[in-house]
């Protein structure tokens, strides 16, 4: 299983899962729903206590990686298949993103 924390505007919310079967899993940070301000990850992953499942990688962390060449490009300089979605989040996405989302592998 592949995990990372998931960061908004530098404020832990919460946590995404892969695991071996590549189901992934979101689930917030207890103290990130108790603050009464903290706006969600994504307007498609609403604040809940209750985690989020899909068989694919959540849209909006999908949207977060690069496409195309560039992603070819990452793909061959980072030593990840082009087709590991996740692996290509954890790598790339830790610090300059676009928006206020990054993502901090959590190493097992």
């Amino acid at each position: 299983m592949r995990q990372c924390e998931v960061y908004v505007h530098g404020s832990k919310a919460g946590i995404l899962m892969e695991d071996n079967n590549r189901e992934y899993v979101f689930v917030y940070d207890k103290s990130y729903l108790s603050e009464e301000k903290n706006p969600p990850v994504s307007l498609t992953l609403p604040l809940r206590e209750e985690p989020y499942h899909s068989s694919y990688l959540f849209p909006f962390f999908f949207n977060m990686l690069s496409e195309g060449e560039n992603r070819q490009i990452q793909s061959q300089l980072l030593h990840i298949d082009a087709e590991d979605d996740f692996g290509i989040l954890l790598a790339t996405a830790q610090y300059d993103t676009i928006g206020a989302v990054t993502v901090k592998p959590i190493e097992s």
